[in-house]
């Protein structure tokens, strides 16, 4: 792979979640019975940003949590396939029943990964309503998905392939868009 454009720095995406923080607290009139649940691996550390942007706007700590989805998805091989779906990893402390839950991702793409997280959630309890935030939205739905909240829209090709580095994991905040090796 190798790297084609730089798209977002680390002031830009800084300035992303400022601005997706303020939309959550407008659309949802406050924060009162709101919980951000990001999905691993790069959804997680956005939603601890995300929490402490909305404490700064509104002085209020959103409870968050996380998800890994990996068995839930519907594209894993086809031995994996037959078991019940079980959630890999989760870590939400509090009880999602008739809550609001933000779902937070980095990218969203053909919207599989979306789709899991909603089984996740769905099993684990039975929210009042599931809201979709993403830094990146690039485009070619698979299934009829649409985020509420986007970082920025990039639409890409299938020869493409975006990369969002994050400081917690990768020392470095960038996102990237890569041509996939033919």
């Amino acid at each position: 792979m190798q790297e084609k454009t730089q798209i977002l720095d680390q002031p830009a995406i800084n300035r992303a979640l400022t601005r997706i923080a303020h939309e959550i607290v407008e659309k949802n009139k406050g924060v009162s019975n709101l919980v951000l649940v990001g999905i691993k691996t790069r959804g997680a550390p956005l939603t601890k940003r995300l929490q402490e942007k909305i404490k700064h706007i509104e002085g209020v700590d959103v409870p968050i949590g996380e998800l890994d989805i990996t068995l839930y998805r519907d594209d894993l091989e086809k031995a994996t396939q037959n078991a019940e779906p079980q959630l890999k990893d989760k870590n939400i402390d509090v009880d999602l029943t008739g809550k609001k839950v933000i779902l937070l991702d980095d990218v969203l793409y053909t919207g599989r990964t979306v789709r899991a997280a909603m089984d996740a959630l769905m099993d684990i309890g039975r929210p009042s309503q599931i809201q979709l935030g993403v830094l990146v939205d690039r485009g070619h739905r698979e299934l009829p998905v649409r985020a509420d909240y986007v970082g920025k829209n990039i639409p890409t090709s299938d020869k493409e392939i975006i990369v969002v580095r994050l400081e917690e994991m990768d020392e470095i905040d960038l996102v990237s868009i890569y041509e996939k090796n033919s």
